[in-house]
């Protein structure tokens, strides 16, 4: 099998570093993309020149052009991107600010859509080409305390599941990565918070309570879904990571049905 050249946003750590080193591993090429480059040294020092480190922040349009430009100027092509770069805001709907509010979209939505724009034109000629978008749990049902991330996925879900019937006809593959909670950073040092109002502690302090019964995935579990969906000749448009995600979208999205259902005569005489 040929080596694939991968684009991977975000490769510093979690989700994003593991990513790379599967796809390092099994000889493949990866342009791994991050605020600060020097966190990429260990990738470069063990896989050398198979590693493209490229300085990038999502946030920027232009360097997200510029970006994927130096991927395919130094490697020729570009099979895959991961969109993975992004971050999770903790806030009650009425604690967000509105600086908290842009910035949770500028990174998730638009650092997203641009990377998703930069690379069209590449692999729109190369006839081939496979997006595969970050999501989460969290793009398809949602919690207290994450509503403006949750906005921000629910955003790529509707982005990618248009995106999929635009490209298809030039050989594009999109995919939704959907995990629920791993052993990553993401609610730790990587998450940002808005300042707590009190009249919320009661359920901020049930909900922190809930979350030490929690279990979660092993961010290494994840690399071999991630190569079977790279090598897939017709792969899903979205994939869940993980065992919890179908117990809890299950009877989420059986909710759904049965309220539309129980309501379906207003719904019908409003035609």
């Amino acid at each position: 099998m040929e080596s694939k050249i991968w684009l991977i946003t975000g490769a510093s750590k979690g989700f994003g570093k593991v990513w790379a080193e599967a796809a390092l591993k099994r000889g493949d090429k990866v342009a791994a993309t991050a605020r600060n480059t020097e966190k990429l040294k260990e990738l470069v020092s063990e896989y050398g020149d198979a590693v493209l480190p490229v300085t990038l922040d999502v946030d920027n349009r232009e360097d997200c052009f510029s970006a994927v430009e130096k991927v395919v100027s130094h490697f020729g092509k570009l099979d895959i991107l991961i969109n993975n770069a992004g971050y999770g805001h903790f806030g009650y709907v009425e604690e967000i600010s509105e600086a908290e509010a842009r910035q949770q979209i500028e990174t998730n939505v638009f650092g997203s859509l641009w990377m998703i724009q930069a690379v069209l034109p590449i692999m729109r000629d190369q006839k081939a080409g496979h997006i595969l978008q970050v999501s989460s749990i969290g793009g398809v049902m949602a919690f207290p305390s994450l509503s403006i991330y949750h906005a921000s996925k629910w955003a790529v879900e509707g982005i990618c599941e248009s995106l999929n019937q635009e490209v298809a006809q030039f050989g594009i593959k999109t995919t939704l990565i959907e995990p629920a909670a791993y052993a990553t950073d993401w609610a730790t040092t990587s998450a940002s918070h808005s300042k707590p109002l009190e009249a919320y502690s009661a359920l901020r302090n049930a909900m922190l309570e809930n979350s030490k019964n929690m279990s979660f995935g092993n961010p290494e579990a994840t690399a071999d879904a991630i190569l079977k969906l790279a090598d897939a000749e017709n792969p899903p448009l979205r994939l869940f990571l993980g065992s919890l995600p179908l117990m809890m979208i299950e009877p989420a999205y059986n909710k759904r049905l049965e309220t539309w259902k129980e309501w379906k005569e207003v719904s019908e005489n409003a035609q």
